[in-house]
């Protein structure tokens, strides 16, 4: 056995070198390198970005809707890669009553050439890593303008089905079974306008939703506190085509039923903790260096119990968590109703197979830390290198 493991082995190095980009896709609420100034979302005051282009590595940055679903994310991660005029297809924008190609969402395109002879890696943060399982899904799916099956959606994407477009997928505290503390804050007061009352407490000129599918767009002489307001009452909350339905536990179930993972694709995970485990109640509790605004929230994911719409509840195996998400729902999808794609512990001296996830031990940061914001000279050179180790072994997978 110790023969044939090194045999594969072997041949990872001869065969395995590949050029493919890497793509990032930012998670809920994020921005990218055309907001917030020179402060990052991969990295903060420090871009990751441009630690793995110095390294050598061709990376690409996205920025999709920060609260839109992660369909609507997924298509608009496909044309701001390709190019072209977003579609979000006829069907999906039927039964959401959403525009359908919005007249700004159209791009030149950061890699036109992507197709299945020159594939992409794609590491995804937070919500970013449903939003690549989503992306594969419209990539290797026919997909028809109604259920009749009758008609094929009229897309590049949406109608045909392009397989092996992506080599890999990395996910970094993804809560591919939901976060909790979508449910917690839900059955407080509605989710989405919490984090939107935040964003207006901290607003910037520089931030947008990105929802123009739904005819929200910020005016030219709109102040952000109007804009704010606006948003509130809008009926996308009411949908499920938001991501605080893909973001609860029902939501990532739904989800889960059919994005399942795919026989052409490498997966892997990475899970991250920022609480310890309190001897007296058992229940978790945030470490010292927490960000400080996500420090009540771990709090309240370490301790609390979730009632999901079929009456089941979540227990103790919940509680540990990076502030935002509940580790045990970082290392992959599990609660689809065709049951968990193949979750395994990665080996640094196993071959790697496609179509199973491949989840590291955990790391010990909070959710913001993950992508480089709040850090320590010591972490942040940890977390370096942490990416940089990530992307050379994406680059050594076997070509396609």
């Amino acid at each position: 056995m110790k023969y044939i493991l090194s045999y594969f082995l072997l041949l990872n190095i001869i065969f395995g070198q590949n050029d493919y980009p890497i793509v990032l896709i930012h998670g809920f609420f994020g921005w990218g390198n055309d907001e917030m100034g020179n402060y990052h979302y991969w990295g903060g005051n420090k871009d990751i970005q441009k630690t793995l282009e110095d390294s050598g590595f061709t990376v690409f940055n996205v920025s999709v809707g920060p609260i839109s679903s992660n369909w609507d994310r997924a298509v608009e991660v496909y044309y701001q890669l390709k190019g072209g005029q977003v579609d979000y297809g006829y069907g999906h924008s039927k039964k959401f009553g959403i525009i359908q190609k919005p007249i700004d969402k159209k791009y030149i395109g950061l890699y036109p050439e992507w197709d299945e002879n020159n594939p992409v890696h794609i590491i995804g943060h937070s919500m970013g890593g449903q939003t690549a399982r989503m992306l594969q899904y419209l990539l290797e799916t026919e997909l028809f303008e109604d259920t009749s099956g009758k008609k094929k959606e009229n897309s590049e994407l949406l109608g045909q089905s392009n397989r092996k477009w992506i080599s890999s997928i990395t996910s970094l505290a993804t809560p591919h079974d939901g976060s909790t503390l979508a449910d917690i804050v839900t059955k407080t007061f509605p989710f989405i306008q919490y984090f939107i009352g935040l964003a207006g407490v901290v607003g910037t000129n520089f931030y947008s939703f990105d929802l123009s599918q739904w005819n929200l767009i910020r005016g030219p002489n709109e102040t952000w506190s109007s804009y704010v307001r606006r948003m509130r009452n809008h009926k996308a909350w009411g949908t499920k085509n938001i991501s605080a339905w893909d973001l609860s536990l029902d939501g990532a179930a739904e989800l889960n039923g059919y994005l399942n993972a795919s026989p052409d694709i490498y997966y892997f995970s990475f899970v991250f903790s920022a609480t310890s485990k309190d001897k007296s109640t058992g229940y978790y509790t945030p470490n010292k260096d927490v960000f400080l605004l996500i420090r009540s929230r771990a709090r309240i994911l370490g301790s609390k119990i979730v009632f999901k719409s079929d009456g089941s509840e979540t227990d103790s195996t919940w509680w540990e968590n990076d502030g935002i998400v509940n580790l045990r729902s970082m290392k992959g999808p599990t609660s689809g109703q065709n049951g968990p794609d193949p979750i395994v512990p990665f080996v640094n001296s196993d071959p790697l197979m496609q179509g199973q996830w491949y989840t590291f031990d955990t790391i010990n940061l909070d959710h913001y830390q993950s992508v480089g914001h709040m850090l320590s000279k010591e972490k942040r050179n940890m977390l370096d290198s942490i990416y940089i180790n990530h992307a050379k072994r994406l680059l050594s997978l076997p070509k396609d």
